[in-house]
């Protein structure tokens, strides 16, 4: 017996202008259309869940790990994208023959967590906590379903190859140029994120198989 699929809630402008709101360095990206497809697909991913707006989805790296004590995904996504361009900018302006797109850099940063409202929606983890034996736990994670996001809006295999790629999943791949810097740029985010001690102590056990250990915050007793 399969699952049906819940159906999916309407695209409306107002969605969409949600997104802008939400990821203002979408206005970084030079192509017309790579932004209106940036905001497509975040607007598709946001229809086909639980959620009315990416400042909605916790800001956690996996569901249960890595939660930010303050915060939402937004800021996870605009701190990698400002990381990542960051990454590239300097390459571009120190080295002008590195041949690096920086809009598929913005983009890829933007968009490389548009999975997570499917593996993060609640209806989901209920289904598939209830009997994984028959769903899976997830059925699918979110680099994966961002593939089915990204193809459904048409955005560019480059764009989409980041989205793969840009967790563990990418090691099975050999990563583009593109992908490698928002790669690092994610990871680095979430390492500097448990040193800094921003993220709840849950994910102490995680940052010390890493060799990380959180600092204590300037407002918390003993800190320096």
């Amino acid at each position: 017996m399969t699952t049906p699929q819940r159906p999916r809630r309407p695209i409306t402008d107002a969605l969409r202008r949600t997104v802008v709101e939400d990821l203002p360095e979408i206005a970084w990206i030079g192509s017309e259309e790579l932004r209106r497809k940036v905001v497509e697909a975040w607007a598709y991913a946001l229809a086909e869940s639980s959620f009315e707006r990416i400042t909605s989805l916790p800001a956690e790296g996996n569901p249960g790990i890595f939660l930010l004590k303050r915060g939402t995904q937004a800021d996870h996504l605009r701190g990698v994208t400002r990381v990542a361009t960051s990454i590239a900018d300097e390459f571009l302006s120190a080295y002008p023959e590195a041949d690096i797109d920086r809009d598929v850099v913005i983009a890829g940063g933007l968009v490389h967590d548009v999975g997570k409202p499917w593996e993060f929606d609640p209806v989901n983890r209920a289904k598939w906590t209830g009997d994984p034996s028959r769903t899976g736990l997830p059925s699918l994670r979110h680099p994966v379903y961002g593939i089915h996001v990204c193809v459904a809006v048409g955005l560019p295999e480059e764009v989409m190859h980041i989205v793969l790629a840009h967790s563990y999943e990418g090691d099975f791949l050999v990563r583009s140029l593109e992908a490698i810097i928002v790669h690092r740029a994610d990871s680095l985010w979430w390492a500097v994120a448990g040193g800094a001690g921003l993220l709840d102590p849950k994910s102490d056990a995680i940052l010390e198989g890493r060799k990380i250990s959180p600092r204590r915050l300037k407002d918390q007793p003993g800190s320096r």
